[in-house]
């Protein structure tokens, strides 16, 4: 008898195990845009806005992206974003640099104190993860892009952020977006990790392409991210989403197709001239 019930005890499936994630992203424009009020904010004051919108909104990030961050900032970060929500984190952080080799520095604070590079960050909570750094084509005579990303084992993802160019006169201006164009794809051929599932985010300085916003040829850009991977904000097959800047969608979170997306959430904010995006999903 007791043969009998051990082998049907062995016949029971355990049910799969189910991955819950929430991520953030945010350009805080703290960097060189003397119109935003992160502009020359201290180390303190950066960190401590980023943490409070990890701790105080519905969503409660597991992940954050951010872009305009500053570099000095990054250990502060980490410190503050503990202390918020009770949780370790770990920030990985990249400066961009100045075609002629030099960094493109954030404006110092308030006090006159330098905040190293602008940068684009990636801040992992809890379990470890490791960060790369992978360039993207950049028009010259601007600043270099590159995609941060996060692996994190213990959750099998992939988590890669970045800010692209803003195509401004100076920044990929000609007819076609034809960097960005370059910079989208490159983006999707590094988020990919065998064994991991990828989750994208960040400022990608182009509209949904179903939006009527924008150029048609950042829209156009952006098309190959939806075939790839649903955005968070998407609803059904129209490819669009609430405006993040004014009145336009530049910022995303990118998740897998079969993931469930339990809620996407978009903070009003007066701080930057963005509001971050919130995600949580479940696979």
């Amino acid at each position: 008898m007791v043969g009998h019930v051990l082998l049907a005890a062995a016949l029971v499936v355990a049910p799969a195990v189910r991955t819950e994630l929430s991520v953030m992203t945010w350009n805080v424009c703290a960097g060189t845009n003397a119109a935003c009020r992160l502009y020359r904010a201290t180390d303190l004051e950066l960190a401590e806005n980023v943490a409070e919108r990890a701790r105080d909104q519905p969503v409660k990030p597991d992940v954050i992206f951010l872009q305009e961050f500053c570099t000095s900032t990054a250990a502060l970060l980490e410190l503050r974003l503990e202390q918020k929500t009770g949780r370790p984190w770990t920030v990985g952080s990249w400066g961009l640099g100045r075609d002629d080799g030099g960094p493109y520095s954030c404006h110092p604070d308030r006090l006159g104190r330098p905040r190293g590079a602008q940068s684009i960050a990636v801040a992992v909570a809890g379990d470890a993860a490791s960060f790369q750094v992978h360039p993207l084509p950049a028009p010259p005579r601007s600043a270099t892009r590159a995609v941060l990303c996060a692996t994190i084992p213990a959750w099998r993802v992939h988590a890669c952020g970045t800010h692209l160019s803003s195509g401004a006169d100076y920044d990929d201006w000609r007819p076609g977006a034809p960097y960005r164009t370059r910079q989208i794809l490159k983006f999707l051929d590094i988020a990919v990790k065998p064994g991991y599932r990828s989750v994208l985010g960040g400022d990608l300085n182009v509209s949904p392409p179903d939006s009527g916003r924008g150029s048609a040829a950042g829209r156009r850009a952006v098309a190959p991210v939806y075939q790839a991977y649903r955005e968070c904000d998407q609803r059904g097959a129209r490819r669009t989403g609430r405006p993040t800047r004014e009145t336009r969608k530049l910022d995303y979170l990118f998740v897998p197709k079969d993931a469930v997306v339990r809620r996407c959430h978009v903070a009003r904010v007066r701080l930057s001239d963005h509001d971050p995006v919130y995600a949580k999903v479940l696979w």
